[in-house]
């Protein structure tokens, strides 16, 4: 029967380690044998914080059972082995049609900087992570900065004793509402620096100073927040990398951002097309929807094809570079384009939930098709990611040149 509802034994880990496709199979395994993770296929939320709550719970037993740890070091919570453990968590996942915890959207970003610049930090607070005790935000936006990072005006001072003072607004905060900390990128330099006066910092959220406030998307759903920070004292240990070597840490972050997220974003988007075949092929199709549903299936495919590789490279240790925008480009146009197709394909149980499914399920439908609209914003425009591009990989002539 495989290892059900409890941490895998010492030499499984190891074998594990050494053997994704081994672990693959068995998590596979434990998927389709624990009766709790029907559970989890079928719930509904009718808020982000509800949703939040649930995907707590269910980190806390993938955590108990051991599945989760895979991918992350062992002085961090983990079990050891590398980034393509984590993909294959999310291939598996998919598969069985059970969405990714939310809180792992951060996880992917954020964790991989902490352990690379700030290890001791790593080994204090992602065992939390993965156990679903605590969930940080990504403090990146503000109002007037936007995807020019190198503009952010967030004020960090020197308080004289080896620590930071922090004044300034973050916005479009993803879980922030409800996040324990923030990964903060400050300005420590002059404005004329640019992104040679940065600094990373991990912010507690219910220190003194720090003010959130939730914002509802179209949805109804707070999915994001907008941060203050009024004179927060930060401690000198709370630095992520250098004091002005933010731009360093935000970039090899990025890299994740393009990487683990993205893949795990088109390894989601896979399975939500699942769940739409099965039901073109039980209530039927026009010829154009089947067509159109082919074209967003190759499309997807394509994405998941460059996310493997990707994948590997990170696994390897490779950087990235510019052309990680690519990824980026590929895995929020088909986010977007899987929702579009969701909506169209069953527009009337969208507009006006006219089957027999529960009510929550198409609230759930609407908020993910209202979510993907800022898919080609989050993380860097769509027409960001086309000049990096068109610069830095193809190195296309300037339009002025």
């Amino acid at each position: 029967m495989g290892r059900l509802n409890v941490a895998p034994a010492d030499s499984g880990r190891a074998e594990y380690v050494d053997h994704v496709e081994l672990y693959r199979v068995d998590l596979r395994r434990y998927l389709a044998e624990s009766g709790w993770t029907a559970d989890w296929r079928a719930a509904t939320f009718g808020t982000a914080e509800e949703r939040l709550d649930y995907d707590a719970s269910v980190l806390q037993r993938l955590y108990a059972d051991g599945w989760n740890r895979y991918g992350w070091p062992e002085k961090a919570g983990g079990h050891g082995g590398n980034e393509i453990h984590r993909a294959a968590f999310y291939d598996e996942l998919a598969a069985a049609l059970l969405p990714v915890p939310n809180q792992l959207w951060t996880l992917e970003t954020l964790g991989p900087a902490l352990i690379r610049f700030a290890p001791q930090l790593a080994a204090e607070h992602l065992d939390g992570y993965l156990r679903g005790q605590e969930w940080w935000g990504q403090g990146f936006s503000e109002p007037d900065a936007g995807s020019d990072l190198a503009s952010l005006r967030t004020r960090a001072l020197d308080d004289g004793r080896g620590g930071l003072v922090i004044s300034g607004q973050k916005i479009w905060t993803s879980q922030g509402g409800t996040a324990s900390r923030f990964v903060v990128l400050v300005r420590t330099g002059s404005a004329a620096s640019r992104h040679r006066g940065l600094t990373m910092v991990l912010v507690d959220a219910d220190a003194p100073g720090v003010t959130v406030r939730p914002i509802a998307l179209a949805s109804g759903r707070r999915e994001l927040a907008e941060v203050f920070f009024d004179d927060v004292a930060v401690p000198g240990d709370r630095v992520i990398g250098d004091r002005d070597g933010g731009w360093e840490v935000a970039m090899y972050l990025m890299q994740y951002e393009r990487g683990m997220y993205g893949y795990a974003v088109v390894t989601a988007g896979l399975a939500q097309l699942s769940r739409l075949r099965a039901t073109m092929v039980g209530h039927g199709a026009s010829d154009a929807d089947k067509q159109r549903f082919a074209q967003v299936y190759v499309a997807t495919m394509a994405a998941a094809a460059r996310g493997a590789a990707t994948v590997r490279k990170l696994a390897d240790g490779q950087t990235l570079g510019p052309a990680s925008s690519v990824d980026k480009l590929l895995f929020s146009r088909v986010e977007k384009d899987i929702q579009d197709l969701i909506f169209d394909v069953r527009r009337d149980w969208m507009i006006s939930g006219t089957d027999d499914s529960c009510s929550a399920h198409v609230d759930e439908a609407r908020a993910d098709w209202w979510y993907a609209r800022a898919a080609t914003i989050m993380g860097g425009t769509a027409e960001v990611q086309r000049n990096i591009v068109a610069d830095h990989v193809l190195r296309l002539p300037r339009g002025d040149q």
